[in-house]
């Protein structure tokens, strides 16, 4: 099955995509393009799905880098670092044909470029990393690098929406203890539950570091068994495990 690949324009078409489930090798509850080293599939598949992506990139497998992501504000800059899949979950570069990739699974997977400082960048946000700073930390190293941070453009792929994203009490409070204002990004749900409309946070965290542009490309990872894995689905599906999508781009 060929590969299905999201993109945006607002990357200004550096070679770039929001990659979907379609078009692997993995079966079982990991069926299609399940990139997740993490996960419990067949490491060979795993590996077999990396090189696809690793191909529609125009890369070597080893010139495609991820990350072991543990929800941090960490960025990882230094190509030799990168290699060795480090603890962290967002990186930069401004050296041409090393690709970066992140692997959402409900969280949100976000690719930067500046076209005139030829930098890039790719960041895993969760809700965590997200309040911690992990994307105006990925900015903050663009810039570093020689990027502009109004020239620079930041696209959110597909993450789990408000409507499928429901927490408790205690989750509002660790939100609106850092920031009263954030309360607008929550609805209320049944009983004591809320909605939390992580996408809208993350756009208002970017637009925040001062990014000339930011957008969510509006797929609910949750809402789309046939294209998209999702951790909260698998958990109330009662799944033993979950895959990976991936989200990559490159100079």
């Amino acid at each position: 099955m060929t590969l299905e690949i999201l993109t945006s324009e607002a990357l200004f078409g550096l070679r770039h995509g929001f990659f979907t489930r379609k078009g692997g090798v993995s079966s079982g509850i990991f069926e299609g393009l399940n990139c997740g080293q993490g996960s419990s599939d067949q490491a060979e598949a795993v590996r077999l799905n990396l090189a696809r992506v690793a191909e529609a990139m125009e890369v070597a497998p080893e010139a495609l880098h991820t990350l072991y992501q543990v929800h941090s504000a960490t960025v990882i800059t230094d190509p030799a670092v990168m290699a060795s899949r480090p603890k962290a979950d967002a990186m930069g570069t401004d050296q041409p044909g090393v690709a970066l990739g992140v692997l959402p699974a409900a969280c949100q997977p976000v690719l930067f470029a500046e076209a005139e400082a030829r930098v890039i960048g790719a960041a895993h946000a969760g809700w965590r990393g997200a309040l911690d700073g992990v994307l105006d930390a990925t900015v903050e190293e663009m810039v570093k690098r020689g990027a502009t941070r109004e020239h620079i453009h930041a696209v959110i792929g597909p993450s789990i929406s408000q409507a499928a994203y429901e927490v408790g009490p205690e989750f509002f409070d660790t939100f609106t203890a850092e920031d009263a204002d954030t309360d607008r990004f929550f609805i209320q749900g049944k009983g004591d539950r809320l909605q939390f409309d992580l996408p809208a946070y993350g756009l208002k965290r970017l637009r925040d570091a001062g990014v000339g542009h930011a957008e969510w490309t509006r797929h609910c990872t949750y809402s789309d068994p046939d294209r998209f894995f999702s951790f909260r689905r698998t958990t109330h599906a009662g799944e033993a495990d979950y895959g990976r999508l991936i989200a990559a781009r490159r100079l």
